[in-house]
């Protein structure tokens, strides 16, 4: 088996989560969390929908962690982020956080809005 050490490039990886908190890029994030190449925030939950948009240009699939379970996104917000330019999956915030990984190992251009487990 052949391993390699995973480099990521313009982005920090999402390394563990708990009740109320997300480890990303070495660093804790109290609450909701957004990570991407433009850096990591607090984020303000479906109603700040401001701070997603300006994602566009930056990235080409926004994954939203939903919390523990998977969950439909609000139709007004996922309408506004696709009329932004922005594709939008929603899952799991657990799950999220993985294909964020995997994406962002891949150099792909993804950013990860995710709601407390």
């Amino acid at each position: 088996m052949r391993l390699n050490e995973v480099t990521y490039t313009d982005a920090q990886p999402v390394e563990g989560y708990g009740p109320g908190y997300f480890r990303i890029g070495g660093e804790v994030v109290q609450g909701h969390a957004l990570t991407g190449p433009t850096g990591t925030v607090i984020w303000g939950g479906y109603d700040d929908t401001a701070t997603l948009v300006e994602l566009v240009g930056y990235v080409d699939i926004l994954f939203v962690g939903t919390g523990s379970d998977i969950a439909h996104l609000p139709a007004a917000f996922r309408e506004t982020l696709e009329r932004a330019g922005l594709g939008v999956e929603a899952m799991a915030s657990p799950a999220a956080a993985r294909t964020y990984n995997v994406l962002l190992s891949e150099g792909r251009r993804v950013a990860l809005a995710m709601l407390m487990v």
